[in-house]
């Protein structure tokens, strides 16, 4: 479990392997200290298990089912991506609940910067827009962000001048792809009502 608080960037140092399995290399200084084998760590919101540590690098064994559903699949040599090692008991729950189970990938549509924020909007199947719980919470790329407004199939969130600096977010350009993990207490609602009509 995670809190979409993202701990640091890390910067993508090599991807390997084809079809069923791919090793995902990262440089990293924060994490890579209290990080152990077998421990969980979003990477862009996904959770994948730490497999190696070598040095500033952390190693993933990523499934190719993972890599055909995510955004990893677009990640290549020197891309910026976000890091958050998992939610310990006791600590800070500073953003929302996160799984690191993906539930789509969306677009891009629209960033529009002004003077103080940035708003972006992002498209998605119009399957998913049942889970869209306005004024709701959501991860982008593992980043926890509240829904500004949302559509049958998109959400506009605002990210602050900080967000920006310390996640990927700030390195997104309009066309780019996000991993959307869509709320998990939201989920389970609409799971129920469904259930119970």
């Amino acid at each position: 479990m995670f809190t979409g608080i993202i701990k640091e960037l890390g910067r993508v140092r090599n991807i390997s392997g084809l079809g069923k399995l791919y090793r995902l290399q990262v440089a990293a200084k924060d994490i890579i200290d209290r990080a152990v084998i077998g421990d969980s760590i979003a990477l862009n919101g996904v959770c994948l298990t730490l497999t190696e540590k070598n040095g500033n690098a952390l190693s993933f064994d990523v499934m190719g089912e993972t890599m055909k559903w995510t955004n990893l699949s677009k990640l290549k040599y020197g891309d910026q991506v976000n890091l958050e090692d998992s939610l310990k008991v006791g600590g800070s729950l500073g953003g929302h609940f996160v799984s690191g189970h993906i539930d789509c990938v969306g677009r891009i549509k629209d960033i529009t910067r002004a003077s103080d924020d940035v708003s972006i909007e992002v498209i998605f199947p119009e399957r998913y827009g049942g889970l869209v719980v306005d004024k709701g919470s959501i991860a982008l790329d593992g980043v926890s962000l509240t829904i500004g407004k949302a559509g049958k199939n998109s959400v506009v969130v605002y990210i602050i001048p900080h967000t920006l600096k310390a996640t990927a977010l700030g390195f997104k350009k309009t066309g780019d792809d996000v991993n959307i993990e869509f709320d998990i207490i939201g989920k389970y609602v609409a799971k129920l009502s469904r259930i119970a009509c």
